[in-house]
């Protein structure tokens, strides 16, 4: 199928990680002008999506550079890994982590959106976390079920806008996903099978807007209505 993405311009923050990696590799593959956009500045441009300043200067530099952004992909984050489950649900490592993930979001959607929305036309895709849809992380359900909420926030300003906005929930990302799933677990996912969801979801062919879609299986043995 093409994904009608040829020569778009789409920026993705957090590039270089695992996810955001092979979703710059999937999206220029169909064609696309893909800036990876990082805080190391590796392979693209230096984007602190922490610091406004950063924020606004990258987002600048590629509108002068092309002219446009159609296409905006977060899939920059401390990864899960780096947060001490021994301190779950320590104020600081809650707000630290909401910061980074889900303001983080925020600052580049903001600044993105008003020249999408002058153009009449954009895909801003996040990417979240299942562990949004349940207990016992503090931590990682909050930053998750904010970038979600957030998401869900923006595509609802955007509706009729011609700008679309989703999230994208994986479990456990891995190369070599298991075939099982466990009760109160979701479904692990391989870093291609993300960016095979979020290349559509940035195509012009998808005209899906303010949706929170798993990848691999949605936390068994959990209904959400």
């Amino acid at each position: 199928m093409d994904l009608l993405v040829n020569n778009r311009v789409i920026l993705v923050v957090g590039g270089t990680g695992l996810v955001g990696s092979a979703v710059v590799e999937q999206l220029r593959s169909e064609g696309a002008t893909v800036i990876v956009a990082s805080r190391r500045g590796s392979g693209g441009i230096t984007l602190d999506a922490g610091d406004d300043a950063s924020v606004s200067k990258a987002i600048a530099h590629v509108l002068q550079e092309h002219g446009r952004i159609d296409g905006l992909v977060v899939a920059a984050a401390p990864p899960a890994q780096s947060l001490d489950p021994a301190r779950s649900s320590e104020p600081n490592q809650v707000l630290s982590a909401v910061d980074g993930k889900a303001m983080a979001f925020l600052r580049v959607a903001s600044a993105v959106i008003p020249s999408m929305r002058e153009s009449g036309f954009g895909r801003i895709v996040v990417v979240s976390g299942q562990n949004a849809f349940i207990t016992g992380n503090i931590t990682g359900s909050v930053r998750n079920a904010a970038t979600t909420i957030i998401a869900k926030n923006l595509a609802d300003e955007l509706a009729g806008s011609g700008v679309t906005v989703n999230s994208v929930s994986p479990a456990v990302v891995t190369v070599t996903p298991s075939a099982t799933v466990a009760p109160g677990r979701g479904g692990d996912s391989t870093p291609q099978q993300i960016a095979d969801l979020v290349a559509f979801l940035i195509s012009p062919l998808s005209g899906v807007s303010g949706e929170s879609i798993a990848v691999g299986h949605r936390m068994l043995g959990a209904t959400l209505i």
